[in-house]
């Protein structure tokens, strides 16, 4: 891949059901993330909503919506252009379906998520977590 061409954005999905967030652990650390939201690559044609639908599926099993775009910025540690979509949940049980990306799914409340994440998030992730997430 040449130095020019410009990878796809990553789409996230935020997803929030009775007062947790879904994580997932990769398997495959992308810089020094582990645990992080279900996110991929925006496929051609696709939006960032569609893509972070379509990977929870892909990843966890879980059917979810789209609620609304939170933001979009250059991930600090990575240099790539992420999208970051609050999702609802439809139905399902999210576990690990994808296997060869991940090893462990868990839902956390706002007390345990510092345990699973160190860091801050993004604001407007921030934001919505604390608006969304019990204690």
């Amino acid at each position: 891949m040449s130095s020019d061409e410009v990878r796809p954005p990553i789409a996230a999905a935020v997803i929030v059901q009775d007062g947790k967030v879904l994580l997932v652990k990769r398997r495959v650390k992308e810089g020094s993330l582990s645990w992080q939201f279900p996110a991929g690559e925006v496929e051609p044609g696709e939006t960032g909503s569609q893509a972070a639908v379509r990977e929870t599926q892909e990843e966890t099993g879980l059917t979810v919506t789209d609620v609304k775009v939170l933001g979009e910025r250059v991930h600090p540690n990575t240099g790539r252009t992420m999208i970051y979509i609050a999702c609802d949940v439809v139905e399902g049980t999210a576990s690990v379906v994808d296997d060869e990306e991940l090893v462990e799914v868990a839902w956390s409340n706002s007390k345990e998520l510092i345990e699973y994440v160190p860091y801050p998030f993004y604001g407007p992730v921030q934001e919505h977590l604390d608006a969304s997430l019990a204690f």
